[in-house]
């Protein structure tokens, strides 16, 4: 299994201890990677309703803040050993700015890549945007 930068794994584990997940316990970092190497951090945030920020979408929503609109990698962070995927809702949400290269790896505590997905392979067959009519 392969590692990541030091620096990544220190921002994703400051990012997992900032997650705020009082319900289910379970908090999930993730850090999104532009082509040209800009790096934004999202952790999840839930709420007494049970409609909380996934990670992935906080990170995703940062970067859409920033002006950025292409996902080069995905790093996904959870609180355990196991793998920690993206939720379907995310999947999608990493779909709308993916291309076939971008990456999504699911990573240890530790910084040990588990695995590695391309968009293809974590989610076959996606609805996008190039099926909707154009404008």
């Amino acid at each position: 299994m392969s590692q990541v930068a030091p620096a990544l794994v220190e921002t994703l584990l400051k990012t997992l201890g900032n997650a705020y997940a009082p319900y289910s316990h379970h908090p999930v970092a993730s850090v999104v990677e532009t082509p040209d190497g800009q790096q934004f951090a999202g952790a999840n945030v839930e709420v007494a309703h049970y409609k909380g920020l996934c990670a992935e979408a906080s990170a995703i929503s940062a970067m859409a803040t920033a002006g950025q609109r292409e996902l080069a990698k995905v790093y996904v962070m959870g609180p355990g050993e196991h793998l920690c995927t993206p939720c379907g809702d995310c999947r999608q949400r990493i779909r709308e700015f993916a291309t076939p290269d971008t990456q999504i790896l699911v990573l240890s505590r530790e910084g040990e890549v588990l695995k590695t997905y391309t968009m293809e392979t974590l989610l076959p067959d996606a609805f996008g945007p190039e099926q909707l009519p154009p404008r």
